[in-house]
């Protein structure tokens, strides 16, 4: 991918924060700053001048200027509008949460610690489902569907996803495998074929194991997805097709929390696609399945 794809009006009009954080490592560090500002507290951002964003971030009204337009705004008014249109929107959605703010930090009680994270983990999801991309997902769906065989990998937080992937799969009779060393997940990528589907997880999309499997994968002749939180990353450069999650990060192991359930959302989601697209079949395995653990746990053999 070259460069910064500006977004649609329609992706600019439904979630102008999570495209923020989404464009986070592409920013310069003078545009990060402004992105950070915004982040961290939306409402008061929006309420500042040009003058008063630059100063607060030490920086020039150009940088402020062109971050807007990174955002794919012309004006930064109509950026401070949607900023808190959005703030709007999560009031409403966490209404039911605990009243919370702020990152986990050292001297936080496991009360707020839980407060902290079901928020952060509650606007991951909404967030995800919100501009998670239904074309390009049915487009995964139906790889995946036609597809004799799907490799998975992924790094970390991310390999628990994968793992979560392949089992659901191989419950519905497909065959699936989840890698969890780079070099047998380069290995098989460079054996696979046509008919072969590799989807490589990473929430940062730069997990430079990561996009090695998916480019090999690639040049093997296999069709290729990436489930990313940045569209603009070098994962999504070898990427047939490419899922985003919109995950929140906090300061506490950051890839790990939010990241993890918005990517176990996006897998649910493919999986019960493909589940859906041969349903009978689908459903018989899932009853062939249960019924022979059931058996065994009576039985004593488990």
């Amino acid at each position: 991918m070259s460069g910064l794809r500006a977004p649609t009006p329609s992706e600019r009009n439904d979630a102008a924060l999570v495209r923020m954080r989404s464009l986070l490592p592409e920013l310069r560090p003078s545009e990060r700053r402004v992105a950070d500002l915004f982040l961290a507290d939306p409402t008061a951002a929006a309420d500042l001048s040009i003058k008063q964003i630059a100063s607060r971030c030490q920086t020039s009204t150009t940088t402020v200027v062109r971050f807007s337009q990174r955002m794919g705004y012309e004006h930064l008014r109509d950026l401070r509008r949607d900023v808190l249109r959005d703030v709007a929107r999560e009031s409403f959605e966490t209404s039911a949460l605990p009243d919370v703010s702020g990152d986990i930090n050292k001297n936080d009680s496991l009360h707020e610690i839980v407060a902290k994270v079901s928020l952060a983990e509650t606007l991951s999801i909404a967030d995800t489902a919100k501009t998670l991309d239904v074309v390009a997902l049915a487009a995964a769906v139906a790889t995946v569907v036609g597809s004799s065989r799907v490799d998975i990998f992924g790094v970390g937080a991310s390999s628990i996803v994968g793992l979560d992937l392949q089992q659901k799969l191989t419950r519905i009779g497909r065959t699936a495998l989840n890698w969890s060393d780079s070099h047998a997940a380069w290995t098989s990528a460079a054996t696979l074929g046509p008919h072969a589907v590799a989807i490589a997880v990473s929430h940062s999309g730069r997990t430079i194991d990561t996009i090695e499997f998916l480019a090999i994968a690639r040049a093997a002749g296999a069709a290729t997805i990436a489930i990313t939180n940045h569209e603009s990353s070098p994962l999504a450069e070898h990427a047939d097709i490419v899922l985003t999650t919109a995950a929140r990060e906090t300061g506490f192991r950051s890839g790990a929390l939010g990241s993890r359930i918005a990517q176990l959302m996006v897998v649910d989601c493919m999986f019960v696609g493909v589940a859906q697209a041969n349903y009978e079949r689908s459903m018989s395995a899932i009853r062939d399945t249960y019924a022979v653990v059931r058996h065994l746990r009576v039985t004593g053999n488990s």
